[in-house]
C-alpha cells in the first residue's frame, strides 16, 4: 500500500492538536484517570517523534525538540497533578490495595526523561513517605510489643525496597529506605530500647537478630543496641559475683555467662566486632571484682588447680582450658593469676596431684598463645624440671645399687628461677634422715660440682611405721611432722619446748605441726593439758593406744594462707617491671614529660597488670634518686635520662 506523504507543517499541526486535546484533558481529569490519559499520551508521543526522526533524518536530531515541545507545552501543566496521582497510588499500595505498577513506572519515566525527577517528584514522594510512616510508627510503638513492631518495620522497608526495583528510579532507594528508617526505628529509638531490654531477658534469640538486622542499616545505628547489650551483660556478671555462695563455683558460672552471650555474638549479631567490643567491656567490669576477699585471678587459678587435677576426657578438659585461658584475657591483674597458678603448679608437680601431664601442656600452650612466652616461661621450666628429676632418679637409684644403700629414698632437684620461692629452714634432722641426705649429695657431685642444693623439707613427704598397740600403721606425713615424731624413739615424754629447740623450728611452724599431731583427727601423739590450742607449757608422748581401721593414713598439715605472699611476691615483681618499663622508655625518649612518661608506662605494663598511678611516680622518684634519672632544671615536670 502507498503511503500518503505529509510535509513538515501538516505534521506538526496534527502533533498540535493532540498535545491541545491532551491538554484539554489533563486538566479536566484527576487521579488514576489522569495517569492513564498522560501515560497514554506520553507513549504516543514518543512513538510520533520517534517516526518523525526517521522520515526526516536530514534534519537535525528531532528527539530533543520533541521532549522539549512535551515538556513545555504538556508536562509543565499537569506536572503536580502527576505527582498527586502517583503518590497517592503509592499510599494505597502501601495501605494494601493493588494498583497498576507498569502505569506507576511509565509516569515516573517520564519525570526521569525529563531531568525533572528529583526536583518534580522525589522531593515530595520522600516528604510524603516520612509523614505516612510517622504516623503508623506513632501507633504502632503504643499497641504493639517490640518484636511485633519490629516485624512490622522489616517488612515495611522490604516493601519500599520492592517499589524502587518496581516503578521508583534506583537513585531513590537509599534515600527511601533512610526516610523509613528514620521514622520507624531512630524516632522511637528509646522505646525500642526497652524492648531490646526485655528480649536479652527473655533470651529472644530470633528478635533480636531482627533487632540487628533494622538498626545495622542505620548509621551509628547499632551504637545504642551495643550500649545495651554491654549494660545487660555488665548487671547479669555483677549479681552473680554478689550473689555466689561459693568462690568455687563462679568460675564455672563466667563460663556459662561467657558462652551464652558468645552464641549472641556469633548468631544474633553476626560476629559484629562492636558486640565482641562489648562482650569484652562488660566481663572486665565484673571479672575484676573481688569475691568473699579473694580477686579473680585467684579464683581463676584455684578453678584451673582443681580441672588438672580430677582430670577427665581430652576433648572435654581442653575446651573447658580453653574457655579458662579466653576469661583470662579480662583479667587486668594477669600477673597476679600467674603468681597463684604457678604456686598451685608447684604442688600438682610436686605431690604428683596433676590427673594427666598432657592437659598441664595444654593450657600452658593456650596461655603463651593468649600472653606471650615470657608469661609462661618459668611454668614451662617447672614441667621441664619434673621430666629431668625422673630421669635423675632413675640414676640415682643406679647409684644406690651400685653403693650397696639400703634406702628409699626420692629427691627432685629444682632450677630456683623457676618455682615460686620458698622457705628453707635450718631443721635440725633426725639421725635417719641425715644419712639420706648425705648419700644424696654425694650422687649429686659426681654429676656437677658448680650447683649448689638448697633443702626445702618443707615440700617433703615421709613414710614412717608407727608401731601402735593394737597394730602397726603406716603413716604418711610432712619432713617435719616424721622429724617430730621420730624424736620419740629415743624419749617417752617431751615438752613444747624440747620439741622445738631439738628441731630448730620456728613457733608457728611447731605450732602447726604438733596440732595436726595431737588435736586433729588422727591423734598420734597425747597431749598434757587435754586442750585444743597448743601452748609452750605443753607435753607431749606417744599414743600407743591409737588405732585406725586402715592399714595407712595420710595425716595432713593444716593449710597455710598463701594469698599473702603471692601478693607481697607480685608486688615486689611489679616494681621491677615498672623501672625497666621507666627506664626502656626514657632510653629510647631521652627527654620526656611526666604526664608522657606515666601514660606509655601504663601502656607498656597494661598486657600483664593495671599499674597504679601512684606507684609509677614513686618508681619515677626512685630511679632519680639511683642516678638512672634527672629532672630538668627549668622544668620540674620533665626527665632526662642519665645514660
Amino acid at each position: 500500500m502507498e503511503r500518503k506523504t505529509i510535509d513538515l507543517e501538516q505534521g506538526w499541526d496534527y502533533m498540535q492538536k493532540g498535545i491541545t486535546k491532551l491538554k484539554k484533558i489533563l486538566r479536566e481529569t484527576h487521579d488514576e484517570f489522569m495517569l492513564r490519559e498522560l501515560e497514554q499520551r506520553w507513549i504516543t508521543h514518543k512513538v510520533m517523534v520517534r517516526w518523525l526522526s526517521r522520515f526526516f533524518h536530514y534534519l537535525p536530531p528531532l528527539n530533543g525538540v520533541g521532549l522539549t515541545c512535551f515538556r513545555d507545552l504538556v508536562y509543565m501543566e499537569v506536572r503536580a497533578n502527576a505527582r498527586k496521582g502517583v503518590i497517592t497510588l503509592i499510599d494505597k499500595e502501601r495501605e494494601g490495595e493493588q494498583i497498576d505498577r507498569s502505569l506507576l513506572k511509565n509516569v515516573v519515566d517520564m519525570f526521569v526523561e525529563m531531568d525533572k525527577y528529583e526536583e518534580d517528584f522525589e522531593v515530595q514522594m520522600l516528604e510524603d513517605t516520612a509523614n505516612y510512616y510517622k504516623s503508623k510508627a506513632t501507633k504502632w510503638i503504643e499497641v504493639d510489643s517490640c518484636p511485633d513492631y519490629m516485624l512490622k518495620a522489616e517488612e515495611c522497608l522490604r516493601r519500599e525496597r520492592e517499589r524502587v526495583t518496581h516503578y521508583l528510579h534506583s537513585s531513590t532507594e537509599q534515600k527511601l529506605v533512610e526516610k523509613v528508617q528514620h521514622e520507624l526505628l531512630v524516632t522511637h529509638a528509646n522505646q525500642l530500647l526497652d524492648g531490646v531490654r526485655a528480649l536479652l531477658r527473655d533470651d529472644k534469640v530470633e528478635d533480636l537478630s531482627r533487632m540487628y538486622r533494622l538498626y545495622q542499616k542505620i548509621p551509628k545505628g547499632l551504637d545504642p543496641v551495643e550500649n545495651v547489650f554491654k549494660q545487660h551483660i555488665t548487671a547479669e556478671g555483677t549479681a552473680l559475683v554478689q550473689q555466689a555462695e561459693e568462690a568455687s563455683s563462679l568460675v564455672r558460672k563466667f563460663i556459662e555467662l561467657h558462652d551464652k552471650y558468645m552464641t549472641y555474638v556469633n548468631d544474633c549479631f553476626i560476629n559484629h566486632t562492636l558486640f565482641h567490643k562489648a562482650l569484652k567491656e562488660a566481663f572486665e567490669v565484673f571479672c575484676n571484682k573481688n569475691v568473699a576477699g579473694s580477686s579473680s585471678a585467684e579464683l581463676l587459678a584455684t578453678f584451673c588447680d582443681n580441672i588438672l587435677k580430677k582430670g577427665g576426657s581430652d576433648e572435654a578438659i581442653e575446651e573447658t582450658l580453653e574457655k579458662v585461658v579466653k576469661l583470662l584475657a579480662y583479667i587486668s591483674d594477669k600477673d597476679l593469676y600467674a603468681e597463684f597458678y604457678r604456686k598451685k603448679l608447684a604442688r600438682r608437680l610436686l605431690f604428683d596431684r596433676s590427673a594427666n601431664e598432657d592437659h598441664e601442656k595444654c593450657i600452658l600452650t593456650k596461655l603463651k598463645q593468649q600472653c606471650g612466652g615470657q608469661f609462661t616461661s618459668k611454668m614451662e621450666g617447672m614441667v621441664m624440671d619434673l621430666t629431668l628429676a625422673r630421669d635423675n632418679q632413675m640414676k640415682f637409684e643406679e647409684y644406690l645399687q651400685d653403693n650397696t644403700h639400703v634406702i628409699d629414698l626420692s629427691v627432685t632437684v629444682l632450677t630456683t628461677g623457676f618455682w615460686p620461692s620458698y622457705k628453707s629452714s635450718d631443721l635440725n634432722l633426725p639421725v635417719e634422715m641425715v644419712k639420706c641426705v648425705e648419700v644424696f649429695k654425694e650422687f649429686y657431685e659426681t654429676k656437677t660440682k658448680h650447683r649448689k642444693l638448697t633443702w626445702i623439707y618443707s615440700l617433703g613427704t615421709c613414710h614412717i611405721i608407727g608401731k601402735f598397740e593394737p597394730k602397726t600403721i603406716e603413716l604418711v606425713v610432712s619432713t617435719y611432722q616424721a622429724a617430730a615424731l621420730l624424736l620419740f624413739n629415743s624419749a617417752d615424754k617431751l615438752s613444747y619446748s624440747e620439741i622445738m629447740m631439738q628441731l630448730n623450728l620456728t613457733h608457728e611452724d611447731v605450732v602447726r605441726l604438733l596440732h595436726s599431731l595431737s588435736r586433729a583427727k588422727y591423734k598420734i601423739l597425747s597431749k598434757e593439758p587435754n586442750t585444743t590450742t597448743i601452748w609452750p607449757n605443753d607435753t607431749f608422748e606417744f599414743n600407743y593406744k591409737f588405732t585406725d581401721k586402715m592399714r595407712r593414713i595420710k595425716i595432713p598439715l593444716p593449710p597455710v594462707d598463701e594469698r599473702k605472699k603471692v601478693i607481697e611476691d607480685v608486688d615486689k615483681d611489679r616494681r621491677y617491671a615498672i623501672d625497666a618499663a621507666i627506664v626502656r622508655i626514657m632510653k629510647s625518649s631521652k627527654v620526656l614529660g611526666h604526664q608522657q612518661l606515666v601514660l606509655e608506662c601504663v601502656q607498656q605494663l597494661g598486657r600483664m597488670f593495671k599499674p597504679d598511678i601512684k606507684a609509677i611516680k614513686k618508681r619515677i622518684e626512685d630511679l632519680i634518686t639511683r642516678d638512672y634519672l634527672e629532672r630538668d632544671q627549668e622544668n620540674p615536670n620533665t626527665f632526662k635520662y642519665l645514660a
